[in-house]
């Protein structure tokens, strides 16, 4: 079982304290701005085992009556229909998810900016959809010669032009459906309002990673960099801080490269700048709460390694670039890991091996226990993985059918003759619906299903690329899930 490396209550006391006391400094009035996940960070909880998926929202829930939220979205991604890969949907319909989401946490949610708005017609019908439902919504304008022409930005030819966001807390949350909406510049603006009008407020901001009191080459900081491959963020050491202070902290390169614009920005509105370095800027008390270090650099170690399996399917599948892959193979030099391992994939192809080439899966379990998974005529490799895994986590004998054939075949009957499939082998999340009926009448099948939660957090791998069915029931079930990039046909379409 996974070891304990973080100290989640500790984190939700120390950061809400962190965040009261900038608040403070500012005479009474923040804008934060919100970077990363904050329903369901799943990175921070797979590399700081401890850390819960939720945190950030229950630490803003700790201070909702201090807090607002503004949403800010791109309206060059509205009108392009940019979608979220991780959840399938557009940025205009995430906006409005998360407007429902937040509002479901007693959080206050009033206003939504559209950036970068130069009447694109996709965005003035949402900013209609929007009024309609009572959200106030606010254009804020590109800036020509922005980020180089300080004056002109800090005048009334640029934040100037923005709308005003009319806001009623003293902690105001700037975050959005995902990067690049605007965010830094939407505070900025707000700040340059806020100073004509004669209210003291200030700016910072809330990134989770890089963690920067851990070293540079600290896995947690590696693992960091393996996630935004994509996006050729560098962790790097904040050169503004150690020259002031003359202490060694880290950052990544587009924070660094932007800080003394930033710094010019802020002497414009107040006469001098409240930061020395973009370490400064940051709220993240994250660092303080490892409590076993040595268990989050092996849990930042493990996924470091399923994000370069990850791009290798993604490189199959034709959506990631080799340049992406070369930089994870130097990630995991750097952190002295390889492919090799992860135990899962060994036992996987081994009993790939054994079954003819046939695809298969491995499952490794809290204690330790590898447990496989092969292909048959009524499961998929994955399918036979899960029944495989809960017998073993049941103590129920690898003998015994927790689904018998009177329940399997009339599902394999539905799919092949009135749902058009032509391959009559249960899916998983099949299966868990199958496993379900059998439990009413069968105590070997009640048991394996109290036992579903002890899938959480184990590592799993399959030597095929899997469908969208299965690596979604792999996801909701709380495992770690990689592939080897391989698709178990040669069809050109793959669902």
């Amino acid at each position: 079982m996974q070891k304990q490396g973080f100290d989640n209550d500790k984190y939700l006391s120390m950061q809400s304290a962190r965040i009261k006391e900038r608040i403070a400094k500012f005479g009474g009035k923040l804008y934060l701005e919100f970077g990363g996940k904050l329903f369901d960070d799943f990175h921070a909880s797979r590399v700081l085992p401890g850390f819960q998926p939720d945190s950030k929202i229950r630490m803003l829930m700790q201070l909702k009556t201090e807090a607002e939220i503004v949403l800010v979205v791109n309206a060059y991604d509205i009108e392009k229909n940019k979608v979220r890969g991780d959840l399938g949907i557009t940025y205009d319909q995430d906006t409005l998810r998360l407007i429902d989401a937040f509002r479901g946490c007693e959080l206050l949610v009033e206003s939504v900016v559209l950036t970068h708005f130069c009447g694109q017609s996709a965005a003035e019908k949402f900013q209609q959809k929007l009024e309609a439902l009572g959200i106030r919504v606010y254009r804020h304008y590109p800036i020509e010669g922005y980020p180089s022409d300080i004056p002109k930005i800090v005048s009334e030819e640029g934040y100037g032009k923005n709308d005003y966001i009319e806001t009623r807390r003293s902690l105001v949350v700037i975050t959005a459906p995902g990067p690049g909406s605007g965010k830094m510049a939407t505070c900025l603006s707000q700040l340059y309002h806020e100073n004509k009008r004669g209210v003291k407020a200030g700016y910072a901001k809330f990134e989770t990673f890089p963690i920067w009191n851990l070293p540079l080459k600290h896995p947690v900081n590696i693992a960091y960099e393996a996630a935004t491959a994509d996006l050729n963020d560098v962790n790097m050491i904040d050169p503004f801080h150690l020259e002031h202070y003359g202490e060694t902290t880290v950052n990544y390169n587009r924070d660094v490269e932007i800080f003394p614009v930033l710094n010019s920005i802020f002497e414009k509105i107040y006469g001098s700048s409240p930061y020395h370095s973009p370490t400064d800027m940051g709220v993240n008390m994250a660092g303080n709460c490892i409590i076993d270090d040595e268990a989050c650099r092996e849990a930042s170690k493990k996924e470091i390694i399923r994000r370069y399996f990850t791009a290798l399917c993604e490189k199959r599948k034709g959506t990631k670039a080799d340049a992406s892959i070369a930089k994870l193979e130097l990630l995991m030099q750097q952190a002295g890991i390889s492919p090799e391992d992860r135990k899962v994939c060994d036992a996987a192809r081994k009993k790939k091996e054994e079954t003819g080439s046939q695809p298969a899966a491995a499952m490794e379990l809290p204690d330790g226990t590898i447990v496989t998974g092969k292909t048959s005529s009524l499961f998929g490799a994955s399918s036979a993985l899960l029944l495989n895994a809960l017998k073993a986590l049941a103590g129920i004998d690898d003998s015994v059918d927790l689904i018998s054939r009177e329940v399997i075949e009339p599902v394999q009957l539905l799919k092949t003759k009135h749902l058009g499939n032509h391959n009559p082998r249960l899916h998983t999340n099949e299966v868990l619906l199958a496993l379900s009926i059998a439990a009413a009448h069968d105590e070997n099948a009640k048991n394996a299903m109290q036992h579903l939660s002890d899938l959480k957090g184990c590592e799993v791998h399959s030597t095929v690329i899997l469908s969208e069915v299965d690596v979604s029931t792999f996801r909701k079930l709380g495992t770690n899930l990689t592939c080897d990039p391989e698709y178990q046909t040669k069809k050109l379409f793959h669902k």
